[in-house]
């Protein structure tokens, strides 16, 4: 009979240092789920408190998503391992009341290689280690959706999120024929460092519908856009 680790599932999550990655990480121990964590430094972090209490059920591995080369090194340390969800939470803002002309440049490729093309450089490397009924997904946001931005704000950051939700779309149209089940995920406005101190949902009114939204999900194939209670949001 195969052990209880091995009968565990297990996720990566891809900034789980602090806020709603952390919090994912618990959440998901407290489901009985494995986890590899990632922290963009080496300093310690909330991460290795919980890893410390977890009894070997965290695994917690170095990685910056706007840096490459650190993908190829943690690609080689899992290789030959099998995941049930990648998820990816990596993300930044900038000044919400810069309009797009006013951003710089420096700024622009910041927001953009954080929030879009660092995720899915993950995605792409990471892909196959996901199992062929598992599933892939990554944090975007309700400001993402072209439909709903009726108001402007946060343009950049809108722009950042819309351009990673057309980019999984490219990539779910790539992978078509597969069964793995892909979601962009919208969490809500949450009180965190991003979300800022008048956002709307506590972490623990956001995370643990998160998660349910993540597992339902799980028997779909195919690329869905919800919110954190499992809505679709459009596009």
């Amino acid at each position: 009979m195969e052990s209880n680790q091995r009968l565990r599932h297990s996720v990566l999550l891809i900034g789980a240092s602090r806020g709603l990655g952390y919090a994912m990480a618990e959440e998901f121990l407290k489901r009985d789920w494995d986890v590899i964590g990632t922290v963009r430094a080496r300093a310690r972090t909330a991460l290795h408190a919980l890893a410390e209490r977890a009894a070997g059920r965290v695994q917690i591995e170095t990685l910056d998503v706007t840096v490459a080369e650190q993908m190829s090194g943690l690609r080689a340390r899992l290789a030959g391992r099998r995941l049930d969800l990648l998820f990816v939470n990596a993300g930044v803002t900038n000044d919400p009341r810069e309009t797009i002309g006013e951003v710089s440049t420096e700024e622009f490729v910041r927001v953009m290689v954080t929030n879009a093309l660092g995720p899915m450089r993950v995605v792409e490397r990471f892909c196959d280690l996901v199992a062929e009924d598992g599933l892939i997904g990554v944090m975007s946001s309700g400001q993402g959706s072209v439909t709903n931005n009726t108001n402007g704000q946060r343009e950049l950051y809108r722009g950042s999120k819309a351009a990673l939700n057309m980019f999984m779309r490219s990539f779910a149209a790539r992978h078509a024929t597969e069964r793995r089940a892909m979601v962009l995920m919208a969490p809500g406005w949450v009180r965190t460092d991003l979300g800022g101190p008048d956002a709307r949902l506590t972490i623990e009114e956001s995370v643990p519908n998160v998660v349910d939204t993540l597992l339902a999900a799980r028997t779909r194939p195919g690329l869905q856009y919800l919110d954190y209670l499992g809505r679709v949001v459009p596009w």
